[in-house]
Parts: structure tokens; C-alpha cells; sequence
């Protein structure tokens, strides 16, 4: 045998191992995490259009934009303590062309209040007591814990995501066909609608799995940043060229200023930091504001703002003392414009709007959703091409022993 022959016939074996390794993995990877990952799916593309399903149930919240000025947060802070006498106000969310939403007495469990922005008109007021979730609340918590205590359940979607994401790189393995010919690239790339129902499943996975596998492996990737700490910071070490990603600091306000009389009263503070946010962001679609618990004296003022309407990956975060209403700084990360950041932390910006597809817009929002709803096939049609190999192996052997006995 010539040499060429012999490097020929290594690669051919080097070939061979791995296919069988990747079909190996593709098999039991696939079997272990199946329903994990169609609950994965299933919720993730209920989740997608949450904004715009509530949009479409709820029209009375969408309030044309006026040229009026909005209300200020201490205005709505009157209008929560007349419907709610006593309780705190958590948080106020304003959104171009919606009701403002207000937060009365904590997320767990809290109210929600919604008001017309320009006139405190309430629009609608949802009370819940602990534990009670919304739909798509309800829908969210599947999506990142299972509806399992949540120790339990994060680090078993997590890991569920990273099993996919091997998946659907040795599928790839698996698709990639030895040759490129016409033949090979009608099944690669065709589903063969008039064959048998066999045929037709192998194809709906076989192919409807490469055309949704670059999403796919974009909507695991930015997952797991938000549930596995190691690949979360291996992501932002891989895509900065070798940096530490900046750890999260807890920025807090003085406590030794408490009491001091520096302000009226929180309504105060709060209409002047979001009139300082807004003054540098006059064209922004949102404003969030977080309030700081008045019974904790370290407790910070939270405004993010939201450039564009349903983005997120361009949103600026400010901080103030609740006492001096000084600014805290600290995390570089998450304190720089987007444009000031480098690729890294643009990237690890976008990470939700890549998610949910949202970084294209509404058409990314249907790819993001076609692909997680292909996504929610494969572990069915995956099952189901192995279930019929293992029967098909067991047919001749029944076939043989009815054989043996019509002879006996």
C-alpha cells in the first residue's frame, strides 16, 4: 500500500470515529435533555411576544404620545397612596405610547398599578398576594427554572441549554453530507413532502434542524449567561481577547447621611433624579425607575433609560444616593454608554435583545420564534427516528423465529 493510501485510510478512520462519537452524543445527549428542552422552547416562544399579546388584551393601556408633560414620580406617588394609603411605591416604568406602570409594596406579591401618564387616571390595578404570578410570569418561571425551587431548577435548565447547544453542533456533524452533489443537497436541504411519514420526519429534522441551527445555538449561548456564572464570565474573557469581566458591585448610598436634612421628602428626590436622567436623554421610548427602600438607609435610587422602544441592549444606568442624590459609580461595565463600551461589553449588551431576537427588531422577534418552536420538534422527531431504528433491528428477529417454527 502507497502512502497516500495509508494517510488516506487514517483520515478516513479519524473520519469514521467521529462521526460515531457525535452520533453517540447526538443520541443520548438528545434522549436525556428531550423534554427539558421542549418545555425550554415552548415557553421561550410563548415568552417572545409578551409585550405585544398584553399590547393586543389590554388596548386601553395603549396611550398615545401627547405633546403634554408626563407626570412626574412624586404625582404618582399621590395618586398610588390615595389607592393604596400607606404602602411603598417599588418601582415606576415608563413606556412610549403605554400606560406607566407602577409597583406598589414589592414585586412578590405587590401591586400593579397602571395610569393614563399624562392625566393619573387609573387605567387598571391588579392586586396579588404572595406567590401569585401573571401568565406570563407563569410562562418566564418555566422558562428559567422549571417551576422547580429555584436552586434546583436554574442550574437543570442551564445545564439542559449546554447539552442542546453540543447537540446541535454534533447534528450539524451528522447533516453534513459526505459528498456534495444534487442529490445530497435535495436531502440536505429539501423536505421530501410525497414520501412515506418516516421519511418525512427524518426530513423535518434533518432539515428544519439546519435552518434553525445558527439561532438555536445564538438563543443557548446568550442563555446561559444568565444561569452559569463560569461560562457567563468565559464568554466575556473569549470575546475581550483574554480580560476578567468587572465583577457586580452593590453600589449603596451613605447611611451616615440618613436623617440629615438634605431634601423634603422621597418625591422629591425622585422627581429630580428623573429630571436629571431625562434632561440627558430627552428622545428616550422608556425611563425605569427603581425606589429606594426607605427603611434601608443604603438603599440607592435606580434610573435606566431606554433609548429605543423594544430594545434593551443600548439602555443606561444611573445611580443616585438617596440622601445627597450624588452619583455612585463603580461598575464600568454597567454604567458606560453603549457606545463607550468596548466589543465585549457591547456584545454582552446585546445579549437579551440576541436572545429574544429582538436586536433585528420584529422580524428577529418570528425568527426567534420559528427557531424555538423547531427547536421544540427536534427532541419529538429526534425520538421518534430512534424509536423506529430499534424496532426496524428487531423485526428480523421476529421474523426468523416464526420462520423456525412453521418449519418445526
Amino acid at each position: 500500500m502507497s502512502n497516500s493510501k495509508k494517510v488516506t485510510g487514517k483520515k478516513s478512520n479519524s473520519r469514521s470515529l467521529f462521526y460515531r462519537i457525535s452520533a453517540w452524543l447526538h443520541l443520548w445527549l438528545g434522549l436525556v435533555s428531550g423534554i427539558i428542552i421542549v418545555i425550554i422552547c415552548i415557553t421561550g416562544c410563548i415568552y417572545v411576544f409578551n409585550e405585544e399579546i398584553i399590547s393586543l388584551i389590554e388596548p386601553e393601556t395603549n396611550i398615545p404620545v401627547q405633546s403634554q408633560a408626563l407626570m412626574a414620580p412624586s404625582q404618582i406617588m399621590a395618586v398610588a397612596n390615595k389607592v393604596y394609603p400607606g404602602k411603598q411605591v417599588g418601582y415606576v416604568l415608563y413606556k412610549e405610547g403605554k400606560a406607566v406602570e407602577a409597583n406598589i409594596g414589592g414585586r412578590r406579591g405587590g401591586s400593579t398599578l397602571k395610569l393614563n401618564p399624562y392625566t393619573g387616571a387609573v387605567i387598571s390595578k391588579v392586586d396579588r398576594k404572595e406567590g401569585d404570578v401573571s401568565f406570563f410570569r407563569w410562562v418566564l418561571n418555566g422558562h428559567r427554572f422549571l417551576w422547580l425551587p429555584y436552586k434546583i431548577g436554574r442550574p437543570v435548565i442551564n445545564y439542559s441549554t449546554l447539552i442542546c447547544v453540543i447537540t446541535l453542533i454534533s447534528g450539524l456533524v451528522l447533516w453534513w453530507p459526505k459528498k456534495w452533489n444534487k442529490s445530497t443537497r435535495n436531502q440536505s436541504f429539501k423536505i421530501k413532502w410525497g414520501a412515506s411519514t418516516k421519511r418525512i420526519n427524518y426530513d423535518l429534522h434533518n432539515v428544519l434542524g439546519f435552518y434553525a441551527l445558527l439561532l438555536l445555538f445564538a438563543i443557548g449561548v446568550t442563555g446561559m449567561v444568565y444561569g452559569l456564572e463560569w461560562w457567563s464570565k468565559g464568554l466575556y474573557w473569549a470575546t475581550s481577547g483574554g480580560k476578567v469581566m468587572p465583577e457586580f458591585v452593590e453600589l449603596k448610598s451613605d447611611s451616615l447621611q440618613a436623617g440629615k436634612k438634605h431634601f423634603d421628602n422621597l418625591g422629591q428626590k425622585m422627581d429630580i433624579s428623573w429630571k436629571t436622567v431625562v434632561g440627558k436623554h430627552p428622545e428616550a421610548a422608556g425611563f425605569y425607575l427603581g425606589f429606594p427602600d426607605t427603611t434601608k438607609a443604603e438603599a440607592a435610587i435606580s434610573v435606566i433609560v431606554y433609548p429605543s422602544r423594544g430594545q434593551y441592549y443600548n439602555n443606561q444606568r444611573y445611580l443616585y444616593d438617596q440622601h445627597t442624590l450624588e452619583p455612585l459609580t463603580g461598575n464600568k461595565l454597567y454604567e458606560q454608554s453603549y457606545q463607550e463600551a468596548d466589543f465585549a461589553g457591547k456584545l454582552r449588551r446585546m445579549n437579551y435583545d440576541i436572545h429574544v431576537g429582538s436586536i433585528l427588531g420584529l422580524p428577529g422577534k418570528f425568527m426567534a420564534f420559528f427557531a424555538s418552536l423547531i427547536g421544540a420538534t427536534l427532541p419529538i422527531t429526534g425520538f421518534i427516528i430512534w424509536w423506529g431504528k430499534g424496532r426496524k433491528k428487531k423485526t428480523p428477529v421476529a421474523v426468523k423465529k416464526v420462520a423456525q417454527t412453521t418449519t418445526a
